[in-house]
């Protein structure tokens, strides 16, 4: 895999295919990138789990913070990793002995090492590195746009808004890289079942 530029459909069938996200630094502090990014991708329906040792046994936005992967109770699609990139290994190592295995490691923005991702992909996981996936959710679904960011998705067809949502693009449309997935299904499921509750 080329690490300096992944297609579109990678990075769709990445945000299409997990559920469970463990995200590994970060923060309980509102001004933070990872907070921002753990709240967006919960919005959008993931299923995420908090993972920071200095806040374990707390809670984050209404999920259990653990000190470490291998004290989640529950299988996980994928671990992001908001650490800087000499700590990338040492979670891949974490992630590697977790049983049932994440299907992919994700290295945020900034973070890139080359051993990590390797010894990840050697193994049989998906490996991205240096992006956010707040950031690719937000560029594939065209929601980014809103702001002027320059998505490189082209269609003429209108985005198709979320029902019941304000504002929120799904990442059901097919681009110029094709592609489709079904994470803001996920996420209006979960609103319809909190609504009940």
């Amino acid at each position: 895999m080329n690490h300096d530029n992944y297609p579109d459909t990678y990075i769709r069938g990445i945000l299409n295919t997990v559920k469970t996200i463990a995200m590994v630094g970060v923060s309980p502090k509102d001004n933070r990138p990872s907070y921002f990014a753990f709240k967006y991708l919960l919005e959008r329906g993931y299923r995420m789990i908090p993972v920071n040792p200095g806040q374990a046994g707390k809670e984050l936005l209404g999920q259990k913070v653990y000190a470490r992967l291998s004290e989640i109770p529950e299988p996980v699609d994928m671990v992001d990793i908001f650490r800087a990139s000499q700590y990338a290994l040492g979670v891949v190592d974490e992630a590697l002995a977790m049983t049932p295995r994440p299907g992919v490691i994700w290295m945020q923005l900034s973070v890139r090492n080359d051993e990590a991702a390797a010894k990840a992909e050697a193994a049989g996981l998906k490996v991205v590195m240096n992006r956010c996936p707040k950031i690719e959710y937000g560029r594939l679904s065209s929601e980014i746009a809103w702001m002027g960011v320059n998505t490189r998705t082209i269609s003429a067809k209108k985005a198709k808004m979320n029902p019941g949502t304000f504002q929120r693009l799904s990442l059901q449309r097919t681009t110029m890289a094709g592609g489709s997935t079904d994470a803001a299904e996920r996420a209006l499921h979960n609103e319809k079942t909190q609504e009940k509750n």
